[in-house]
């Protein structure tokens, strides 16, 4: 059952329009409301706001890490735990085989339905999610296999248990140790990218957005609570942020925006894992024209050159 938002209305009127004239098989009817759709959601999808944007970067139906795990990665092995304390469900890890490319994918897994959603920790990883995937990261780099990180998160579990196992600490470490990560990395928000839960995976050699993701270093509801102390105004907050691949892409704090299809992953599944996969090769295909030293250079300058600042 597919899940509509509040402004695509009109998609749904025609969606129900469509099953009934398929359900009494009325073949000219059919071939004008399918034109009717495309046509009213290329007008929809090609004037969205910020706000819209957002809502879809959260859309229930979206893709997850594990949707992309299971359409891009042949012979798929999932690694567990920390070795420190446990398995955290809200970080997944894989090795498999991209197109034959030996690959190992971590990701940040929301989950669907109730049951699931409290498993994965809605997504949010506590310590040792981080530290599984820094001790994953590091067996790649032992045996010089290419990483694909795929974030999507409101950002890291800020619960008590979290905090007295060292969450900050767990992030920063992350960030030191994959800025010189000797192995090609790639990092793509899939969704939504929320503070330093999606910083803790996002140190990388490129990093790309999905068409309709966000990344922010706080929520729009978190932003509006402090500037105008009313969570209610998150659309206001949304505008300003400047959070959209787009809005990053021209302030250069990304390298790349992943065309996923116009409709959004939420409504073409396999269009946007295809989109993911093309990129993901494409974009190792060119770091594989670099030596070690040249890769790790190119890293460090376009991390020291994130930020501006005026004297």
């Amino acid at each position: 059952m597919v899940t509509y938002l509040d402004f695509e209305k009109n998609l749904n009127k025609i969606d129900q329009e469509l099953q009934e004239a398929r359900a009494k098989g009325n073949t000219s009817e059919i071939e004008t409301l399918k034109k009717n759709l495309e046509k009213e959601t290329t007008k929809l999808y090609t004037n969205l706001t910020d706000y819209q944007k957002l809502q879809l970067a959260r859309h229930p139906d979206r893709p997850y890490a594990l949707d992309y795990v299971r359409g891009i990665l042949d012979d798929a092995y999932e690694i567990h735990g920390d070795r420190l304390f446990r398995d955290d469900p809200a970080i997944v890890c894989y090795i498999g085989y991209i197109d034959g490319q030996r690959t190992v994918v971590i990701g940040e897994q929301k989950g669907r339905g109730t049951k699931n959603k409290l498993k994965r920790n809605f997504g949010m990883p506590h310590p040792e999610g981080y530290r599984k995937a820094l001790r994953v990261a590091k067996m790649a780099e032992k045996f010089q296999i290419p990483i694909l990180f795929l974030i999507d998160t409101p950002g890291a579990y800020p619960g008590i248990g979290a905090e007295e196992r060292g969450q900050s600490e767990a992030i920063a470490k992350n960030l030191f140790e994959f800025s010189s990560l000797n192995t090609i990395t790639i990092s793509v928000v899939i969704g939504e990218g929320g503070s330093g839960g999606a910083l803790a995976i996002g140190v990388s050699d490129k990093l790309a957005m999905m068409r309709y993701s966000v990344f922010s270093v706080i929520s729009p509801e978190g932003c509006a609570a402090i500037l105008w102390n009313d969570p209610q105004k998150q659309q206001q907050a949304t505008e300003a942020m400047k959070i959209t691949a787009e809005d990053l892409k021209e302030l250069n704090l990304i390298d790349d925006v992943i065309d996923e299809p116009i409709m959004g992953g939420h409504r073409d599944k396999k269009g946007a894992i295809n989109a993911l996969k093309t990129y993901f090769l494409d974009s190792l295909n060119q770091l594989k024209n670099l030596n070690d030293q040249e890769r790790l250079e190119q890293r460090y300058q376009k991390l020291i050159s994130v930020g501006a600042y005026l004297e």
